[in-house]
């Protein structure tokens, strides 16, 4: 990857929720211009939720990736219009055959610009699906990094069932629809 600019030292984060993380994982980590991706779990109450807790339901946790960025390579807004094309921002608490509170759709900004464009950007889907967005706008808070074997998920298990069936569509799906983003083969 390119090295990042006297103007953005160590990128810049942005916490989406988008579903289950190891298929927005397999995403953003296919786009040219993220740095980094973590698996982990924002905006709940309990201060170092287990993957077993979050998806009981009880710690109000949401499954997150953070992702750090480099702005001159890829946009806040561009990364936005990528997360509301590849899951179903209309429905409430769920993603396909997912369900629960974890499963949430949700922007966790890190400043005040941040939230300037996410809420652009939301005006703009809430038009394009017709007023049934359901994602939430909120600072990220509580951000608890995911178990090791939630890292990397689909890299590293691409042949197991979830994988084929549910991750791989959503990354063929981004590729089909933002080539322009996908960052070269041999830097994945």
């Amino acid at each position: 990857m390119n090295p990042l600019s006297s103007h953005a030292p160590q990128g810049e984060l942005i916490t989406l929720g988008g579903g289950c993380f190891w298929c927005t994982e397999a995403v953003f980590e296919r786009v040219r211009g993220v740095l980094s991706v973590e698996s982990g779990y924002c905006n709940g109450h309990s201060p170092a939720p287990s993957y077993e807790q979050v998806c009981g339901g009880q710690t109000g946790h949401a499954e997150v990736v953070r992702l750090r960025f480099d702005p001159e390579q890829v946009s806040l807004r561009e990364l936005l219009e990528v997360f509301f094309a590849v899951h179903d921002p209309t429905t409430l608490n769920r993603q396909g055959a997912d369900v629960g509170t974890q499963y949430r759709s949700g922007i966790y900004f890190h400043s005040p610009a941040q939230e300037a464009i996410a809420r652009e950007v939301l005006a703009e889907a809430q038009t394009a699906h017709g007023g049934r967005v359901v994602t939430e706008l909120l600072p990220e808070r509580n951000y608890h990094r995911a178990e090791d074997y939630h890292q990397h998920y689909y890299a590293r298990n691409p042949e197991q069932g979830y994988c084929v069936f549910v991750v791989a569509a959503k990354v063929d799906k981004f590729l089909a629809t933002f080539r322009r983003l996908a960052r070269d083969p041999e830097q994945s």
